[in-house]
């Protein structure tokens, strides 16, 4: 029988009657049921008779709790030894000739059968404890998960405690908050009923208790007095109010009054209006305009009468600089902030239009500027253009001429006047090609700028004096700053500015009369020249700094290092018969200061120089002499 067949089998079996057909016959008869011969069969059931009729019922279950494991272990054993033996005998009667039939074989069959029943038997019951040791254990898995489940929650119940008396111990109630009076003035300013000083000085608790009482007796106190306090400010307000309407009414009639009196302020030269615009509009100044305007008009009022000082500019923009950030964004409708977002996406910067935008950034004017008007006697104007860049901080100028008469007939003369050189070296190495300000340098580096002088022509020129003017020192030559500092530079400047202009006009006029070959002679001079001229000055031209290198008799000027870009030069031509004088003339821009440097060269039987002919030499000191006393320029002999 397979393994299979056998666990199939039911546990079970629930029989009324046993044994075989001839036991039930001897039952019938009265008599006891007798078994076979053999071992006999573990769990052989009881008698019972016929007469009684008592039936009972077979539970292997209830047996297998009173059987002992090992005692089923050695009769297995026990049986399949027997079994053996058996089949062996059986095997030896078939090998000694008995037949199948034989008396001895069916015996030895039977017991061989008894011996399988058993075997089942035990098999049963084997089966029957390996599930009872599965239930059990099984059962002792649930308990344990039970157990294990009422761990978890307890372990969590307990964290949940101890977050809890954590959160207890933490708390912080709010009157910890609450910045209470000492106790020593508590106790001396409360009154008794509320300090309660003989149980407050023992209890902390009731003594904190009683400080709030007194602190909510005092705000108590000091919100009837921030109601008062608040009815009074709107009894005040109302009474501002009045006022202000009573002003708003009273500005209409000031505003004729003032209108009426214009004529009077015209003549009497006190334009109180114009005034008053201006001071307006200088609170969105920056510093240094600021100092320059205020130093400026007070040098102008105490010394100088011809100088005036105006602002120009969009003041609503520079009003929109001095506005805090939140306050500076532009008011613009929503359609246009959704056009400037699509052209922002439609392409991106490349890194030249970003550094493009940055360098303007950094070179970027403040939107005021100031204009110094220099007023001369003969009624020439000097305008002086003042700007300030914000982010290097520093100023610069532009300037303008502005004369009664027309000065364009003298070729010669344009660079006098001209704006890019009209105030170069004003003092001494001032070209105002490079910013004054030594933090620049590391700003240009950053946006790409090599040189500042590459942006003179659009911004102007940073000449120091002018920093100076502003109040601004970037050197440690001097303690001064500000207002003091302007003040110290303010009245030399001036001087030297008129100083150059009125320089300038008398040379423009001058280079005008030589152009047309005329040297103007004064009457103290006249005694200097012969009765009857036989040279004349056939011509003077004005030349560059290129074409002036290029002449072979000032090589040993610019050897010399005399000579600068940003010098003026010119060039005479003197003639008489065959003998022609070459004049080279290098003016410094701080003329008269600085006279002139001359360079002769004769073209008269050969070409000869100051350097190589002694009479040459003496000419030309009587020609300096005769220019001196003419008014024309100082002339230097350059010889060796």
């Amino acid at each position: 029988m397979s393994s299979d067949a056998v666990k199939k089998r039911k546990p079970k079996v629930i029989r009324n009657e046993t044994g075989t057909p001839e036991t039930k016959r001897g039952r019938a008869e009265g008599d006891q049921v007798t078994y076979p011969a053999g071992p006999h069969l573990i769990g052989q059931r009881k008698l019972f008779t016929a007469k009684t009729q008592a039936v009972r019922v077979y539970n292997e279950e209830v047996e297998l709790e009173a059987r002992d494991p090992q005692q089923d272990y050695m009769l297995y054993k026990d049986t399949c030894a027997a079994l053996a033996k058996l089949m062996a005998e059986i095997q030896e009667l078939k090998a000694g000739g008995a037949k199948v039939g034989s008396v001895e074989i069916e015996e030895r069959r039977t017991q061989c059968s008894v011996h399988f029943i058993t075997l089942k038997k035990l098999n049963r019951l084997a089966h029957m404890r390996l599930k009872k040791g599965r239930d059990q254990t099984h059962e002792a898995k649930q308990r344990v998960d039970v157990l294990h489940l009422q761990l978890q929650n307890l372990l969590y119940e307990v964290m949940h405690l101890q977050k809890e008396i954590g959160k207890c111990l933490e708390f912080r109630s709010q009157h910890e908050e609450i910045e209470l009076v000492s106790e020593e003035e508590f106790f001396q300013e409360a009154p008794a009923e509320i300090s309660r000083p003989h149980v407050t000085r023992d209890d902390q608790h009731q003594l904190t208790l009683a400080r709030l009482d007194w602190e909510l007796e005092q705000r108590k106190r000091l919100a009837e007095q921030y109601k008062m306090s608040l009815a009074r400010k709107e009894k005040i307000q109302k009474a501002i109010e009045q006022k202000r309407e009573y002003l708003s009414s009273l500005q209409p009639g000031l505003q004729n009054i003032m209108q009426a009196s214009l004529p009077v302020q015209e003549y009497l030269a006190i334009p109180f209006e114009h005034m008053q615009k201006q001071a307006e509009v200088s609170r969105h100044l920056p510093p240094p305009l600021y100092v320059l305007l205020v130093q400026a008009g007070a040098y102008g009022q105490a010394c100088d009468k011809n100088l005036s000082v105006s602002i120009s500019g969009d003041v609503d923009e520079a009003k929109a600089l001095s506005r805090p950030p939140e306050d500076s964004q532009d008011d613009e409708s929503d359609s246009d902030a959704e056009e400037e977002q699509q052209n922002t996406k439609r392409r991106r910067a490349t890194v030249g239009v970003q550094l493009d935008d940055k360098r303007k950034e950094m070179l970027r004017r403040h939107p005021l500027s100031l204009c110094v008007d220099l007023k001369c006697k003969d009624g020439s104007i000097l305008h002086l253009f003042f700007y300030y860049l914000m982010n290097l901080n520093i100023l610069t100028v532009k300037t303008k001429v502005s004369t009664t008469t027309d000065l364009s007939g003298a070729v010669s003369a344009g660079e006098l006047l001209n704006s890019e050189s009209l105030l170069n070296c004003l003092y001494t190495s001032d070209h105002g090609k490079e910013t004054p300000n030594p933090a620049n340098r590391y700003q240009f580096d950053k946006v790409g700028i090599t040189t500042f002088a590459d942006y003179v022509s659009d911004l102007g020129h940073p000449y120091v004096w002018m920093q100076k003017l502003g109040g601004l020192q970037f050197s440690s030559d001097s303690a001064l700053t500000g207002s003091a500092l302007s003040a110290s530079h303010m009245e030399r400047t001036m001087k030297l500015l008129r100083g150059r202009l009125q320089a300038r006009l008398a040379l423009h006029k001058q280079f005008s009369s030589l152009e047309h070959s005329i040297i103007p002679v004064s009457s103290e001079c006249q005694h200097l020249f012969p009765a009857k001229v036989v040279s004349g000055l056939m011509r003077w031209t004005m030349m560059s700094y290129q074409e002036f290198t290029e002449l072979g008799f000032v090589q040993h000027v610019l050897k010399a290092g005399l000579v600068r870009e940003t010098d003026l030069f010119f060039m005479a031509v003197v003639e008489r018969g065959t003998a022609r004088l070459l004049a080279a003339v290098v003016m410094n821009p701080r003329y008269p200061e600085v006279a002139p440097l001359f360079s002769l060269s004769l073209h008269w039987k050969g070409e000869r120089s100051g350097r190589t002919d002694d009479n040459l030499q003496v000419r030309a000191l009587q020609l300096q002499r005769v220019q001196s006393c003419s008014g024309v320029f100082s002339v230097k002999l350059f010889s060796k």
